[in-house]
């Protein structure tokens, strides 16, 4: 065991659940009316809840384990065989299970801005608990943990590169929020702006911090590979931002403050395959093209295609992961062919299976709410609570 890699390690996993609890539901829960705010709390944070457990019951050797190239198996199934002393590569293999487990907090947590202010809350537990197991499971495992498309795989000796998870995380979430938003419909009401713009920022702010530990934990070690991740998330995050701001401004005539802090979520979001295989210039280059290919993607998704992805998981997180990973090859870090062939089964599996999971989830609890409790706000007809309560 390595005393440094394991105190990084666990620093990170703190920083990497910050993302989720509280900084995700902050910056989702102020996109939204404020007669919301509080299923946005509610779905990250039961999401948070039934993940960990799921990972540890079946998750983590699904993903991890050494099943085979397809899946890993269920070998390790609630920890079995690991104690205090087992070790992955120097870490202790409880801190590599607990840093993977807030990657699988976060990813189907990103899929809840789709299809916000509409969905049952029993709907969110039950599709993100299978989509966890069926799909984000067995991708890390096809590209982390030793599957078919990681190095010596079907590509030859290398395979797809993906550092810290534009494909596993952001594809996989994007493209699923895109189809259950076409699955789900759109909103009643599609006109509302966020409630809280400055939540927003605070939670954009979050995010911005724990993305540290979410592509520098990624190295698994306390070194130069994680050090310079940490100094390329930080630059694609401010270039991100600065161009999209700048692009806002070009075609609106002003910048908002919403327009700027999902600027650096798509900077964020694009620099994480290729962080660890890009240095800060090449970071520089990722953000600034990721502000302006985003946004185009948003209002590709809102104003052509009049899909309601209600918070634009898709063309942040979706598009931003895909061009991250193309960015790999780009800059040498991958091979052009195994990066694409990657991107297409991934998208090809994530589809497939979430419409089934979508669909057999739908057989047992309703997807969606009834137009009253839409009009009336998830916070009061779900969850018998107030956002803000203005006679206290």
């Amino acid at each position: 065991m390595n005393a440094a890699d394991t105190a990084w390690i666990m620093a990170a996993t703190a920083l990497v659940l910050f993302m989720s609890l509280p900084g995700l539901a902050l910056f989702y829960g102020g996109l939204v009316r404020a007669r919301n705010v509080l299923s946005i709390f509610m779905q990250c944070f039961g999401i948070a809840a039934l993940m960990s457990v799921l990972w540890l019951l079946a998750g983590y050797s699904i993903a991890f384990g050494e099943g085979g190239a397809f899946w890993g198996g269920l070998g390790r199934v609630a920890l079995h065989g690991i104690d205090a002393a087992s070790l992955r590569g120097n870490l202790p293999e409880a801190a590599f299970f607990a840093f993977q487990m807030t990657f699988a907090v976060i990813t189907p947590a990103l899929i809840v801005g789709a299809y916000v202010e509409r969905v049952s809350f029993a709907f969110v537990m039950g599709f993100s608990g299978l989509w966890m197991l069926l799909v984000y499971a067995p991708v890390a495992h096809w590209l982390w943990g030793g599957g078919f498309l990681s190095d010596g795989g079907i590509f030859g000796a290398v395979g797809a590169h993906d550092f810290a998870g534009g494909m596993v995380v952001h594809e996989t979430a994007g493209l699923a929020a895109l189809l259950l938003a076409v699955m789900i419909g759109p909103r009643r009401n599609r006109t509302t702006p966020p409630h809280n713009p400055g939540m927003v920022a605070m939670g954009a702010g979050m995010l911005w911090v724990g993305w540290f530990g979410f592509n520098g934990g990624s190295a698994l070690a306390a070194d130069g590979t994680a050090a310079m991740a940490i100094a390329a998330t930080h630059i694609s995050a401010a270039a991100a931002a600065l161009s999209w701001a700048v692009w806002e401004r070009i075609k609106f005539g002003r910048s908002s403050l919403v327009g700027i802090v999902t600027g650096a979520v798509a900077g964020l979001a694009s620099v994480t395959p290729a962080s660890g295989y890009v240095g800060p210039v090449a970071a520089l280059t990722i953000g600034v093209l990721a502000g302006v290919i985003c946004q185009e993607a948003v209002n590709l998704v809102r104003n052509r295609l009049h899909i309601d992805d209600t918070l634009d998981v898709f063309a942040v997180h979706g598009v931003g992961g895909i061009f991250g990973t193309l960015m790999v090859a780009a800059f040498g870090g991958g091979a052009w062919g195994a990066q694409i062939g990657a991107l297409a089964l991934v998208g090809a599996y994530t589809l497939a299976a979430t419409w089934a999971i979508a669909r057999a989830v739908a057989l047992v609890v309703p997807m969606r709410v009834d137009a009253e409790a839409e009009s009336n706000g998830l916070d009061l007809s779900t969850h018998g609570e107030r956002g803000y309560d203005m006679n206290s």
